[in-house]
């Protein structure tokens, strides 16, 4: 499994995922030259990898097995798990995610951003309906000002979802700050946290919009 540590004592949400895997696929994600087919397949890579760590700690239950042997005692997931990206660039890190985990029940959210205003406005939402009844991942390549992801969290909490965890690409200072705020129970995965946001509101060093980045499209 990746190893995990939490960098900054400002920022306890937050828990980076160390791997040399992981540090390869986002150099080659971030390059603007990296074309949109190879783009999407490392976002889903770095996703199995992010999972493996986000997923460490999930409840077991001990059920009986019968092997080609005899019949033994195994564990398995005591409750479902849903994931649920955030349209669209979340698409391909939630099929990362099911490469690990193909039981998974899947949720979506569409959010976009109002540029002027750095507000997400929501468009769409499906979610099974016992979501409450197991651990969800809320799945987003960037969290910048942490208002799509907080705002989907937000969403998920009136459903009565507790068991919350948040797996991100790369993250902001100022967006982990702010889930901190609103949702400080929720763990944040990420692959990297960069130095900021620019007067755009988009990370710096970054790797530009992911959904565009993914998808092929300006």
């Amino acid at each position: 499994m990746p190893p995990v540590d939490s960098p900054l004592p400002e920022l306890p949400n937050l828990r980076l995922v160390r791997h040399p895997l992981v540090e390869d696929k986002l150099a080659r994600l971030r390059d603007a030259s990296t074309p949109a087919a190879e783009f999407r397949g490392l976002l889903r890579q770095v996703a199995g990898l992010l999972a493996m760590a986000a997923t460490a700690d999930l409840p077991l239950r001990e059920v009986p097995v019968r092997t080609p042997l005899e019949t033994t005692t195994a564990r398995r997931l005591a409750a479902p798990v849903t994931v649920v990206p955030i349209l669209r660039a979340g698409l391909s890190l939630a099929d990362g995610v099911l490469d690990v985990l193909p039981e998974a029940r899947v949720g979506h959210f569409g959010l976009y951003r109002d540029e002027a205003a750095l507000r997400p406005v929501p468009y769409y939402s499906k979610l099974p309906v016992d979501v409450a009844d197991g651990d969800v991942l809320l799945v987003d390549p960037m969290v910048a000002t942490g208002g799509s992801a907080g705002h989907a969290l937000d969403q998920l909490r009136q459903r009565d979802c507790r068991r919350l965890r948040l797996l991100c690409l790369v993250a902001a200072p100022p967006g982990v700050a702010r889930l901190l705020e609103h949702h400080p129970d929720v763990p944040v995965f990420a692959a990297a946290l960069d130095r900021g946001l620019d007067a755009r509101g988009y990370i710096v060093p970054g790797l530009g919009d992911a959904g565009d980045r993914s998808f092929g499209t300006p």
